[in-house]
């Protein structure tokens, strides 16, 4: 009878003890600076150990990440799951419903703040390293983890799942020597592979990896198709934030093919110096295409938005020159022009853009639906003389 009740005991520690799960995970209440009231949920390892922040992409909330984050608390990571405002259980405008130049500003002058928010909680948690955070970012949360790294000093790594950053951003990584950074992304996702190595290629970090993928969707969308996903991010932030924090093997295979001639455009008088060796290249190929459309695109954009009208244009031009059979490139050529006041030229790239579609046989019909919507709104705009 002893020795089966000392049994019984001995069973049920072993089992309390080899099984025991980690705590729940916590929906918690946030605030933020201006008093919008945010949402969270708090994945607690039930033990000391590092911190990560998980930032969604913006089609997607907090619960894209409900599938890994469990797995981090598992493996000894406390991890905190943000609901950008305007989306989930997060307060503020919906971001859908905002106005495109309201969006922006709330991106890259209001976000930040609530991230902030976010972090201070997650280093204020019991057990919590509070010196050793990760972040994570998919889509429009790469720029936001990256500027979270560039704001605190005690983020030691980070994972960034098809996006990009601005060029503070940029500036911020060219020197971010002690950051290693996870990337991927898929061919199939527009020019996010490029983008992601570009990224990558502008830190001087030896560490820096990059998972390709040939197809997998976007940001999140990768996981399901791809489990081995789940897996490198796991073991990069376990190698990074616990067993060698700031720290991972050097990659010896990493490398990009465009990021001198991207590094050219994205500096001053960048086009000029980035047509001439577009020249060179096409000097010895005339169908060279040094450099990726979509992340020049980006570019042009960029300084679109930030009000550099005449310098988005030479961009566009560039991206036009090497691209010549891309209905893309002159419907963004239109936008620049249009923006600058040069609505004659705006109208004739429209046009163009317009003309080509009909020919492409090439580009997936979304994307030229796409194209076909914005160059008919300009050119239906310039005709009304709005």
């Amino acid at each position: 009878m002893i020795r089966r009740v000392l049994s019984s005991l001995f069973v049920a520690v072993f089992i309390s003890t080899v099984f025991a799960a980690t705590p729940a995970p916590q929906n918690v209440d946030l605030t933020a600076p201006d008093g919008v009231k945010l949402k969270a949920t708090y994945y607690p390892a039930g033990k000391a150990g590092p911190g990560v922040l998980l930032m969604h992409q913006c089609n997607r909330d907090r619960k894209m990440w409900a599938d890994i984050a469990p797995k981090m608390a598992e493996a000894g990571m406390n991890v905190l799951a943000l609901d950008f405002r305007g989306f989930g259980e997060s307060g503020g405008t919906k971001f859908d419903q905002m106005p495109p130049q309201e969006r922006g500003q709330a991106v890259t002058q209001v976000w930040p703040k609530d991230v902030d928010v976010a972090f201070q909680y997650l280093i204020s948690q019991k057990g919590v390293t509070k010196t050793v955070i990760g972040a994570a970012g998919a889509s429009c949360g790469v720029n936001q983890s990256i500027q979270l790294a560039s704001r605190h000093p005690e983020v030691k790594s980070l994972v960034l799942l098809s996006g990009n950053t601005d060029a503070d951003g940029r500036r911020f990584l060219r020197n971010a020597k002690d950051l290693p950074l996870f990337g991927s992304a898929a061919d199939d996702d527009g020019g996010a592979v490029e983008m992601m190595q570009w990224i990558l290629s502008l830190s001087p970090n030896p560490a820096n990896t990059f998972q390709r993928y040939a197809t997998g969707g976007h940001g999140i969308e990768m996981f399901a198709p791809h489990p081995d996903l789940t897996d490198h991010v796991l073991n990069w932030f376990k190698t990074t934030l616990i067993k060698t924090p700031g720290k991972a093997p050097e990659n010896k295979n990493a490398s990009f093919r465009g990021a001198s001639i991207l590094e050219a455009i994205d500096s001053a008088g960048g086009p000029a110096k980035a047509a001439e060796m577009l020249a060179k290249a096409r000097e010895k190929d005339p169908k060279a295409k040094p450099f990726p459309e979509a992340v020049v695109n980006l570019l042009g954009y960029e300084h679109l938005q930030s009000g550099d009208g005449k310098g988005a244009i030479e961009i566009f031009k560039l991206n036009q020159q090497a691209y010549p059979d891309s209905a893309n490139v002159y419907d963004s050529l239109s936008d620049g022009y249009l923006a600058d006041g040069q609505t004659d030229l705006a109208l004739r790239n429209a046009k163009t853009a317009l003309n080509m579609l009909e020919k492409d046989t090439t580009t997936p019909e979304a994307t030229k639906q796409a194209i076909r919507q914005s160059a008919e709104q300009k050119i239906k705009q310039i005709s009304s003389g709005q």
